[in-house]
């Protein structure tokens, strides 16, 4: 995941570009922060690379945030955009971009990773991973290629959508904790849990993975569970059409 800075202030990109590798590092997500000193070096760059989410300052020297946001959008309409500003008066000039969210400067570590979060939340998850330890190896799987972990003893078998395996000494409560960020992952029954994305359906009290797999799902909580994965498939597609809608604005 590229990330572009874009401020005229020497301390505020630093600043930013070091919460960023720092969020990155605390929650498992590939960030290549890139920083531009102006919006004409930024758009410059933007004609030869693209990027999944662009800070960008408002006030700067020669063409300002609101500006280069506007060309950005005749450029890309579904690149995510979040603007730093010392003032929050040009909330309608930011929505008319497509803004994803207004950070105010001073700016804190808290308020910069809960945007972040929600970023993530609605922003595909290749590159978002977890590292386990494998046959005295540390493995990094990402996100979108688990589709479910199983507790066998002291393991937890982790099924990845080549239908290989990763086994590791770990409890399914390490495994989730792993994945809080990732709402997808559903727990159907006592030391399982599935990838939402993954759910093709559910028979005889079983839940069925797009490879054909059954797991046993806890009876009493089937229709939560069930629930659960038509509300993020629902959401998958909401996600979709609000990306759709935008790319024709």
């Amino acid at each position: 995941m590229r990330i572009a800075v874009v401020d005229d202030e020497a301390g505020c990109r630093s600043e930013i570009e070091g919460l960023l590798e720092s969020f990155g590092r605390e929650n498992g997500v590939r960030l290549d922060v890139v920083p531009f000193s102006s919006g004409e070096a930024f758009l410059d760059a933007f004609d030869r690379e693209r990027f999944t989410i662009v800070f960008m300052d408002i006030y700067m020297e020669g063409m300002d945030g609101l500006r280069a946001a506007a060309r950005l959008r005749e450029l890309d309409k579904r690149c995510m955009l979040i603007f730093l500003t010392s003032s929050g008066e040009h909330h309608p000039d930011a929505f008319s971009v497509h803004a994803f969210e207004y950070i105010l400067k001073p700016f804190t570590r808290s308020r910069v990773y809960d945007v972040l979060r929600d970023a993530l939340a609605v922003l595909p998850s290749a590159s978002r991973y977890i590292e386990v330890v494998s046959e005295r190896r540390t493995v990094r799987l990402y996100l979108e290629n688990i589709v479910s972990a199983v507790t066998d003893a002291h393991y937890v078998n982790i099924g990845l959508l080549d239908n290989s395996v990763v086994r590791s000494r770990m409890t399914i409560q390490d495994f989730l904790r792993l994945t809080a960020d990732e709402p997808g992952f559903i727990a159907v029954n006592k030391g399982i849990v599935l990838n939402a994305g993954y759910i093709a359906g559910f028979e005889d009290n079983c839940c069925v993975t797009e490879n054909g797999a059954r797991f046993p799902v806890r009876v009493r909580d089937r229709l939560k569970i069930e629930q659960a994965a038509r509300d993020y498939h629902f959401g998958k597609i909401r996600s979709r059409q609000r990306r759709g809608t935008e790319e024709q604005i």
